[in-house]
This record gives C-alpha cells, sequence and structure tokens, in this order.
C-alpha cells in the first residue's frame, strides 16, 4: 500500500507543486433530492424504497438507477452507499450530479463522501431524529486535484472495493458451509436416538408471559426478557438478561425459572416463530406477553438445542397461523414431540453441541473481525489517497 500512496505523492508533487485547489460541496455538485411515495405508488414489489435509514419497502415504481445516495435522515454514520439498479429515492435522501465533468469525477467525489461520513453525521441536528444541516454540508469543502490524479486515485479504490466485496463473498461462503455442516451433525444427534417420542404437554407445562412493554425497559433494576430480544438479541441459553424492570413492573410479571425456556411465540416470520432459550440465571427472570415459559424437569439446554433442528422446525410449521403477525399457541407447543433420552444421555448431546457451538461462535465472531479489519485498512488508505495540502499553504 505504501508504493500506492507514495505514486500519488508523485503525481502531486509533479501536477501542482503549489498545493490543492478546494471548492465547496455547492461549487461542485447539484443535489437531487427524492420524492415522497404517494398512495397510488406507495405498493408492489420489484423496486426497493430508499429513505433516511435504508431500503424500506418495494414499489413497482422508481425514479433513481445506479446512484450513490446522502441520506438527509442519519440513522447512523453510514450516511453514503452505493444503490446499483432502478430504485426509488424518497425525500428523506438525495442523490446528486456533478456540475462541470471537465473540473471534478463523479466516482472522485463519491469516495471522497464515503470517506467523510463521519462528518456528514457530524452535520447533523442532535436531537433523536438527527436531520443533516443542509447548508451547512453544502459548505463542506473538498480538495479537487487534477483529474489525472482524481483518475488515478479512482482506479486504485476501485480496485480496493472489488477486493473487499470479494473477500467479504469468501468469508460468508465459509461461514454458510461450516453453518449448514454444523445443523446437519445436530440433526443427526437428535435423529440417530433410540427413545420415546413424547409432546411437550406431558413433560411440563406452558404459561404465558405477560405486562412487560418495550417502555418498561430499563438498564438496571430486576432482570427481565421482552419476546422481541429472544430471536434478535439472545442466544441459546442465557444466564443474564440484556434488560432490566422496576419492582412495580417486575413483581406484576410472570417469570422463569432457572431451567425454565423462554419461547417467543409471535414474530413477523416464520423461521423466528418459537425460538427459545434456555433461562440459567440465579434470579427468575420476569417475561413479556407473545413469549412462553415452559417449565420442565429436562436439560434445559438440551431442550433449548432441540428446538433448533429441522424436526421440531417440520412439526411447528403445522400450527403458525396469522398473516402479517405469525403465532404458534401453547396449546400446540403442548403437542410437539420431542425424543426423550435419559438425563445422561441428554447431557452427553449437549457436551457435544456446546462443543459445535463454539466452534461455531468463534467462527462467525473471527470471520466478521477480520473482514473488519481489512476494512479499517483500506478506509485508512482511502483517507491517505483523498487527503492533500491546500494550495498557498506551507509544503
Amino acid at each position: 500500500m505504501a508504493e500506492v500512496t507514495n505514486y500519488i505523492d508523485r503525481l502531486v508533487a509533479e501536477l501542482c507543486p503549489d498545493g490543492v485547489d478546494f471548492y465547496t460541496i455547492d461549487e461542485l455538485i447539484t443535489l437531487e433530492f427524492g420524492t415522497r411515495i404517494t398512495k397510488s405508488k406507495d405498493a408492489g414489489t420489484i423496486y426497493p424504497v430508499y429513505g433516511g435509514g435504508g431500503a424500506s419497502f418495494r414499489t413497482d415504481n422508481y425514479n433513481r438507477e445506479d446512484k450513490y445516495v446522502v441520506s438527509r435522515f442519519a440513522m447512523s454514520e453510514k450516511c453514503v452507499r452505493y444503490v446499483s439498479g432502478k430504485f426509488w429515492m424518497l425525500d428523506s435522501g438525495f442523490t446528486y450530479s456533478v456540475k462541470d465533468e471537465s473540473l471534478l469525477s463523479y466516482k472522485y467525489i463519491s469516495y471522497w463522501l464515503l470517506n467523510a461520513q463521519q462528518e456528514i453525521y457530524a452535520c447533523s441536528s442532535q436531537s433523536a431524529q438527527r436531520n443533516l444541516k443542509t447548508a451547512e454540508f453544502k459548505r463542506f469543502e473538498v480538495p479537487v486535484p487534477p483529474m489525472e490524479i482524481q483518475e488515478a486515485i479512482v482506479e486504485i479504490l476501485d480496485k480496493f472495493t472489488n477486493l473487499e466485496a470479494e473477500l467479504e463473498a469468501e468469508l460468508e461462503a465459509e461461514l454458510e458451509a461450516r453453518t449448514l455442516q454444523y445443523e446437519y451433525y445436530r440433526d443427526s444427534l437428535f435423529e440417530a436416538l433410540d427413545c420415546p417420542r413424547v409432546p411437550l404437554g406431558s413433560l411440563g407445562t406452558f404459561v404465558r408471559g405477560n405486562g412487560l412493554q418495550k417502555k418498561d425497559l430499563q438498564e438496571s433494576g430486576n432482570p427481565v426478557i421482552h419476546y422481541g430480544q429472544v430471536f434478535t438479541r439472545y442466544g441459546l441459553h442465557e444466564d443474564k438478561t440484556l434488560s432490566y424492570a422496576n419492582d412495580e413492573v417486575y413483581d406484576k410479571l410472570r417469570k422463569a425459572e432457572k431451567g425454565n425456556l423462554v419461547i417467543a411465540t409471535t414474530s413477523e416470520n416464520d423461521e423466528d416463530v418459537c425460538k427459545a432459550l434456555a433461562w440459567l440465571g440465579e434470579t427468575p427472570a420476569g417475561i413479556s406477553g407473545d413469549a412462553y415459559i415452559y417449565r420442565h424437569e429436562m436439560n434445559p439446554k438440551y431442550v433449548s438445542y432441540f428446538f433448533t433442528t429441522h424436526d421440531f422446525q417440520r412439526q411447528k410449521l403445522r400450527h403458525i397461523t396469522g398473516t402479517k403477525v405469525r403465532r404458534v399457541s401453547g396449546k400446540n407447543l403442548e403437542t410437539i414431540e420431542i425424543p426423550l433420552p435419559s438425563l445422561e444421555e441428554q447431557q452427553r448431546i449437549v457436551d457435544i453441541l456446546d462443543r459445535f457451538d463454539t466452534l461455531t461462535t468463534s467462527l462467525s465472531e473471527g470471520l466478521p473481525a477480520e473482514l473488519a479489519a481489512r476494512r479499517s485498512q483500506y478506509e485508512y488508505y482511502r483517507d491517505q489517497l483523498l487527503t492533500f495540502p491546500r494550495k498557498g499553504e506551507n509544503q
């Protein structure tokens, strides 16, 4: 990488030895704000609709194609992104065009904006709905070296971007392969069991959670689990909660004791319905509505692993009801059959799957960490390539 930056430094020294001219955003590009979706167009499945937080839904109409999008409502520091193909741009964001293509390369300014995302995010109102201060954004100053240098930088950054995309695809493929291998071995362990299959209702009781709402969640107090967290933020077994509640709320809740299962029985998709975790905490955890507590005498981790098998998923699908919101009732959960080996055999299976789960988790953590390191390296060199001495300043 050092030779790349040295090459650009030599070009700068040769083509602009006195430094580089800076221009404001307003002098360089025209902001092209999106358009609200009308009721007649607020439907369809073909084109993604982009707003302040990325793609939100789809429509059968489009007003942009192959563009960089800048979010006016800064949901995160990722305020700039490239959208390939046809899409609809809402008025919560904008695309842009270059005013003078003999002065400025479209891809050069796009890379500069990508590199300036933290500054763009900081240039927004500090309210709950962060709104980009467009007037201040237009006053951002951009270094504009000669076109030969811009084109050289774009060529280098294009190669970096392609390499990053290839690496991400390779890591995701490896993770998917390892995950499929783990799922196959897990299912094989359960299928090989030579033991009775018993309805869950014969082995324990299902108690529906109650009363806990998102507004009740706080950072300290009594341990509580909201059903939405079960399939978004928890693993298969936990001994600490992510959220807490005050005494008044907690005292009214039904609670999962150590060894109970907590099952999210409501979701917007079939995959997440009946995601379960084994509660292993010493203190009972208060549980929200749209979740069930399963009280039983089996190995809790054995039961939570069973809930991830294809056998359980096949049985579950027969009982899902609802259209937009998908549900499974406690009565229907009672009918699902589980293989019931001895407690010793349950522990043997848990020990094996714990080792596999650790390997898979370390892989799922390790691969994104490797990708993040590569991205950080790429962003560092992108910043180096896009930083220039201002004309007239001391060299």
